[in-house]
């Protein structure tokens, strides 16, 4: 029985993105064609504020296939939507997240300093925005939105593996009847990926790495990461078409980030790459449907 149940999640995460078996962490394999997954950065950031339900939503609607989620952990243990490990920047309030209660950080706006930095851009509706938890952007999306969630800073917020899987065991978004891709999470930190790979080797893990071009990935380095991982992900500028060529042989998926301008995603498409973060959904959703109707 768990072996069909394996099949049939293998089959619906292939479709659409992979139309073969994925690379799990026990078994890597050979991937067949495949649409590129078109991941929202922090939403559709580049419209709107990241880590806010209108750059979430947005990204939906422009057709992205995950939404990214940077998690971080406030003071009394809950998890956030929020890529800095300092408040800073997005809210205003000086301080580490860390350092808050989630009261605390829910009357903090969100929201404004966007309209502030990108006046062009700037809606009245963006401003007293409020940082959202896991749980609410699970509740708000809903149960047909995939999530590709990073694990920030693991080394400030002990235990933050085990809120994350019990979380997403709650809303019943990992689990065997459902399927492999449903979630995706991601980690600078390899110890982190290891834990939760411990916990349910079900569940695609990415590896990102912290490169300066030109980038060079070891054979050792392959055969470590295919341990407890399906992929790699680092800055699109440090790799080539090489790099790529030599992780995808090997049997891994490839997500650089941040990928923004039309012509970068051609030439990373080009190059093979399993898809790509982008603060601009739409554009990326633009260059894969004009490629799809070449010739």
């Amino acid at each position: 029985m768990k072996c069909i149940y394996r099949m049939a999640a293998i089959a619906l995460f292939c479709f659409p993105f992979i139309h073969a078996e994925p690379a799990l962490a026990k078994s890597p394999s050979h991937f067949g064609p495949f649409k590129p997954i078109n991941i929202s950065h922090r939403g559709a950031s580049g419209h709107a504020p990241e880590h806010t339900f209108p750059a979430y939503e947005l990204g939906t609607l422009m057709e992205g296939d995950y939404i990214e989620i940077d998690l971080q952990m406030t003071k009394d243990g809950e998890l956030i939507a929020m890529h800095d490990e300092t408040l800073d920047r997005t809210t205003g309030e000086t301080g580490m997240v860390k350092d808050f209660s989630l009261a605390q950080i829910k009357k903090l706006d969100a929201g404004s300093w966007f309209n502030d930095t990108f006046p062009q851009k700037a809606k009245p509706e963006y401003m007293g925005l409020q940082v959202p938890t896991l749980r609410e952007i699970i509740e708000r999306m809903g149960p047909k939105a995939r999530y590709y969630i990073e694990t920030k800073s693991p080394e400030f917020y002990p235990g933050m593996e085990e809120k994350l899987l019990d979380i997403l065991l709650e809303y019943n978004l990992i689990g065997e009847t459902q399927p492999v891709g449903k979630i995706i999470i991601q980690s600078f930190s390899a110890e982190s990926l290891k834990k939760i790979h411990q916990k349910d080797e079900s569940i695609p893990l990415i590896q990102l790495l912290s490169y300066y071009a030109p980038a060079i990935i070891t054979n050792e380095e392959v055969t470590k990461i295919k341990g407890y991982a399906v992929g790699i992900g680092m800055h699109y500028t440090a790799i080539s078409p090489g790099y790529v060529k030599k992780v995808r042989d090997s049997g891994l998926l490839i997500y650089p980030y941040t990928v923004n301008e039309k012509e970068d995603m051609e030439m990373l498409l080009d190059w093979g790459v399993t898809g790509m973060f982008t603060n601009y959904p739409d554009r990326l959703n633009e260059v894969i449907g004009k490629r799809k109707r070449m010739p």
